[in-house]
């Protein structure tokens, strides 16, 4: 990457800058491979924060399938993560989990687990065999305590898992349904799909590990028994460990990212698997040299970005991140590492940023937290707006979880050094409500800045991308309008 003109003597944001056109050959999105270049592998470079309130089971299952990561978060206990990560491997690539009902199931209970999926349907399952489909359309005005077999619609298309996703594209517009039931050999409900979830099926990749299953990483503190929790995640079959505290480049970050690295050496030499180490957050070159030097293949760039973060405001420390990112992708490249972007991105055009100025893969936390797949509970406020709560992971809130072993003393002392919002209400956009929705927004966007700067990569579009410094006024100029100004 290069600036348009002169670099300048301040960090820059996101907001501050612009990437200008490139004479290009490239005619097509489509022509534009976004492979992570973070060494990982993912088809998309693109990773879920590691947050209490986003990421889980539902969440890393669906970006995997679009070909991103998702992080389960350090919080978690041991065998739930166990449990988490099983679920994710056992889960299809390419049709939907649904939501199983019995028959006797309640229409009320049927329709209060609609919000954990986006597709909006509820699959009635006898016996392993999908036998209805109830929808808010076949629930409205009936009784929240009728049954759903009294109500469900037995008109199902089931499909085959061997057709292809244009086939069953097809096959839906040849019976003017949106969803699909598809079923094994022996007609056991083997998953969904959607119209909408085969093309997509045909426009992306999953992330896969190398028995062909859903990749998922989880994180690992730096408090605690280290070596044991990295080990139990590595026996778990996540395939990446990422090394989680706020203030990465210290002395505690150090010695257990060495602890880990050991333990991760022993696993790849007794199982002949590859997982890659990624430590953070840190700002700067001389912490992405240190980590790196300890054993992490991966650094996590960002202080005080993130939309549920308080630290710049309480403390001053952090750096705008366009900068933060610029800088280290540099150093880690020259020692052969890569970067994650984490934090500080509200837009599709800031993930392209991130990019091009040498991101491996880019992190987003908050913006997926208003999804149907985050963790939290979707929750109406009183103009019937749906939302879900997301908090900081330095919270009052996430550290009271994080300390529940310790005494009431000890936990409420530490509860009142917060860094972060304990409560934040993420509203789901009614365009875009799914995270598939979100990742299709930004991949739209991504792919459209490759094809300005002639970029078939994203190792050629860090090389070939040319960045402006704007106005604040040079950036409001670009936003559009939802109406006239008039």
């Amino acid at each position: 990457m290069r600036f348009l003109n002169d670099k300048p003597g301040h960090d820059l944001t996101y907001n501050d800058v612009f990437m200008a056109p490139n004479r290009s050959s490239v005619t097509s999105r489509m022509d534009v491979d976004l492979s992570s270049t973070d060494g990982i592998g993912t088809p998309l470079p693109l990773v879920v924060a590691n947050m209490t309130a986003i990421s889980g089971r539902r969440m890393a299952e669906t970006i995997a399938r679009r070909g991103g990561i998702a992080v389960l978060p350090q919080d978690i206990a041991p065998d739930y993560v166990s449990k988490a990560i099983s679920r994710v491997k056992s889960a299809h690539t390419v049709f939907d989990t649904p939501v199983r009902v019995s028959p006797t199931t309640t229409v009320g209970e049927a329709m209060a687990l609609l919000g954990k999926r986006a597709h909006g349907v509820v699959i009635v399952v006898e016996d392993g065999h999908a036998v209805g489909l109830v929808s808010p359309a076949e629930a409205a005005g009936v009784d929240r305590f009728a049954q759903v077999h009294e109500v469900m619609t037995t008109d199902l298309t089931v499909v085959e898992p061997g057709l292809t996703p244009q086939e069953i594209f097809d096959t839906l517009s040849a019976h003017h349904q949106k969803v699909a039931a598809a079923s094994d050999e022996d007609g056991k409900l083997l998953g969904i799909i959607t119209s909408k979830g085969a093309l997509r099926a045909a426009l992306y990749a999953p992330a896969v590990d190398p028995e062909g299953k859903l990749m998922v990483g989880a994180a690992v503190g730096i408090n605690g028994d280290v070596a044991g929790r990295a080990r139990h995640l590595l026996d778990s079959r996540a395939d990446v460990l990422v090394m989680d505290t706020a203030h990465g480049h210290q002395e505690k970050m150090l010695e257990a990212l060495q602890v880990v690295t050991q333990v991760r050496d022993d696993f790849e030499r007794s199982t002949g698997r590859r997982i890659p180490l990624v430590a953070g957050n840190v700002v700067t070159p001389a912490a992405v040299l240190d980590l790196a030097e300890a054993g992490a293949d991966v650094l996590k760039v960002g202080v005080g970005p993130g939309a549920m973060c308080t630290t710049r405001m309480q403390t001053g420390v952090g750096r705008p991140q366009f900068s933060a990112v610029l800088d280290c992708a540099e150093a880690a490249q020259s020692i052969g590492r890569s970067i994650w972007a984490d934090g500080g991105v509200r837009h599709p055009r800031d993930v392209a940023l991130a990019l091009a100025a040498g991101a491996g893969s880019v992190m987003i936390g908050s913006w997926f937290a208003g999804t149907h797949e985050s963790t939290g509970d979707l929750l109406t406020d009183a103009q019937g707006r749906q939302y879900k709560e997301s908090f900081g992971m330095a919270s009052a809130r996430a550290v009271k979880s994080r300390t529940r072993q310790q005494s009431a003393f000890d936990r409420a002392r530490a509860a009142l050094f917060e860094e972060g919002i304990s409560s934040s209400k993420m509203y789901l956009d009614p365009a875009r409500p799914g995270v598939e929705d979100l990742v299709d927004w930004i991949t739209s966007g991504v792919r459209s800045a490759c094809t300005y700067a002639g970029a078939r990569t994203l190792s050629e579009f860090s090389e070939k991308a040319v960045v402006g410094v704007q106005s604040h006024s040079g950036y409001d100029e670009g936003r559009p309008l939802a109406q006239s100004w008039q």
